[in-house]
């Protein structure tokens, strides 16, 4: 999480690291040729405590986000780092490198393929949009504008020839502008498979409780600070990974082309969200490779956020505030009809407000549970804070069947893995257990839940980083604001956002036409499983391999001891008791 998540009042905020561990390495240069001419020259006299002088300035060091993934420094990279990297910027820069790669079909066998592919720059551009994205945005369009007639926007933006592709070189358009919440309808089904127990489950499921970990803020800081907590971490990729695995997998396989030719754009609230991107486990190398993470291709290219949205708009010479909120020219057909079907499904689900603001990963959980009890209830038991709450399903009977929690914010998150924390035995013959190792036994890791929602951002991902705040000039203007605004305005303005995050149309009573005879929030598992599976076979990759993914703890050598060899470690003991070689 950036420093603009931090709001005044909060005070919930890691400050990143004092500097930057990332090894620098110069290497030493060629040494200049002695002229036969004046070889008096060859020789330098440097006093003790003098440097000798440099011989032309050293290149500038470079580091990328996955240098930042590998580095413990920092719990999180700054913004400045993240936005310099990952910006508004870069994506016009790439829609300005060449034409754009075309579409053609589908022919008489129902084929497709693709135009252009001999000039090596050429790209397919394709964008995934968040709703809480579009949910800032309708904030900041004011006068009633939902959440999904913004996303219209930004189609206009993307697709609309209004749009970014009235300027530039070449004219440029994205392809396709998806959904996120189609990915996020899949990571709901996929991760009550893995906590309740399903067909498609993992393999190598977590330990219990579950910690969810499409929070990428959240991943950064348990890889850096508390890697016992890896293990409890869900293996199930987030909306945006899952949705770049699809389109990168499905497009290449089915085009025939290289991923490295689909050039994928997604527009997140958070700015953690471009290191998530930069991940290693989120690459072509899992997939396409020998399933180990790797520097292969992204499977998302570049993430910008909801405020960086306005600077693409300007960037070109337009005001986003003023696009048409209809719906631009018919998407073209998806080169595969089912998955076409399913991210591109007419009418617009609304948000449900129990779920929250954060994809309701733990609700889907609970009421797929309360679905396959009858008579069952749902209770809700508020924590110390708002962000802290916990819920149990109790059958008729009065049993209580299952438990989960709700935790946002760092300050909530550190009291949760104290609580994880494994037992330290007691160093002394006999002595007894200390710290967590106290807690009584039958409860593992002083936690009885069986799912944990966990999310940096307090208030949920509406809040997020990268989300428009109510201090933002664009906002201070368009609401003729004379004095700064402050954290009781930012409290107001977030309740607009959310209220935008909630509008749209009601959700959809008709579910996709399978055999199914469980739908939970309007989702009908069965079918989200019937598309995984086809997702899975026009590919001929494992599922495992698309839709679940790793972590790994990240270790510093910054304060620790080089490793020695034996013979360096006798050198270094013979210079401590004053002998020598």
């Amino acid at each position: 999480m950036s420093a603009i998540l931090s709001v005044d009042d909060l005070n919930d905020f890691i400050n990143p690291g004092v500097a930057c561990i990332k090894p620098i390495e110069t290497l030493p240069t060629a040494a200049p040729a002695v002229s036969n001419a004046n070889p008096s020259n060859e020789f330098e006299v440097i006093l003790d405590g003098q440097q000798p002088e440099a011989k032309g300035n050293a290149p500038p060091a470079e580091i990328s986000l996955t240098d930042c993934l590998a580095c413990s420094g920092c719990v999180t990279s700054a913004e400045a780092m993240l936005v310099s990297l990952q910006s508004h910027n870069e994506v016009l820069n790439v829609l300005d490198s060449a034409p754009a790669l075309q579409l053609v079909g589908p022919d008489a066998d129902g084929k497709y393929s693709v135009k252009g592919l001999e000039n090596d720059a050429a790209k397919l551009y394709v964008a995934s949009v968040s709703p809480q994205s579009r949910a800032s945005l309708a904030a900041a369009c004011g006068n009633g504008v939902t959440e999904q007639q913004a996303g219209r926007m930004i189609e206009q933006l993307f697709l609309g020839e209004q749009g970014l592709a009235r300027g530039g070189n070449w004219g440029n358009k994205f392809t396709w502008v998806v959904d996120t919440n189609t990915a996020r309808e899949a990571t709901l089904v996929l991760g009550s498979d893995e906590v309740l127990g399903g067909s498609i489950a993992p393999s190598d499921k977590a330990a219990t409780p579950i910690l969810t970990a499409s929070c990428p803020g959240w991943v950064c800081y348990a890889e850096k600070t508390h890697p016992y907590v890896l293990p409890h971490l869900s293996r199930v990729k987030s909306p945006q990974a899952l949705m770049g695995t699809l389109l990168k997998t499905s497009l290449s396989r089915i085009l025939n082309i290289s991923p490295d030719r689909i050039w994928h754009l997604a527009v997140m609230p958070c700015f953690d969200k471009k290191l998530e991107a930069s991940r290693e486990e989120l690459t072509d190398a899992v997939w396409a490779g020998d399933g180990k993470p790797g520097r292969g291709v992204r499977d998302v290219d570049c993430v910008i956020t909801s405020k960086e949205i306005l600077m693409l708009a300007a960037s070109r010479g337009l005001n986003f505030f003023g696009l048409p909120a209809s719906a631009p020219s018919q998407h073209p057909q998806f080169p595969d009809p089912s998955i076409h079907d399913f991210l591109f499904r007419p009418g617009h689900r609304q948000q449900s407000r129990e779920a929250g603001t954060s994809g309701g990963n733990m609700h889907f959980i609970l009421r797929n549970l309360q679905a396959k009890n009858v008579g069952s209830q749902i209770q809700t038991v508020p924590g110390r804070n708002a962000d802290v709450v916990e819920y149990k399903v109790i059958a008729e009977s009065g049993e209580v069947l299952f438990k989960a929690a709700r935790y946002y914010g760092f300050r909530n998150i550190q009291n949760l893995v104290r609580k994880l924390k494994p037992a330290k035995a007691s160093r002394m013959p006999g002595g007894k257990p200390f710290g967590s190792a106290k807690r009584p036994a039958g409860k593992a890791n002083g936690l009885d839940y069986g799912y944990v929602e966990v999310m940096a951002c307090p208030g949920g991902c509406t809040n997020g980083g990268g989300q428009i705040k109510v201090d933002d000039p664009v906002i201070v203007g368009r609401k003729g604001l004379v004095v700064k605004p402050g954290p009781l305005e930012q409290k107001e303005w977030q309740k607009e956002v959310d209220e935008a995050y909630f509008s749209g149309d009601e959700p959809d009573s008709e579910v996709q036409d399978d055999s199914s005879d469980l739908v939970v929030d309007g989702i009908s598992p069965s079918h989200i499983r019937n598309v995984l599976t086809h997702w899975s076979t026009i590919t001929g990759i494992k599922l495992e391999r698309l839709a679940y993914t790793s972590y790994r703890e990240v270790v510093s050598d910054v304060g620790k001891e080089k490793k020695m060899t034996d013979t360096e470690r006798v050198v270094q003991l013979a210079g401590k008791i004053g002998g020598g070689w």
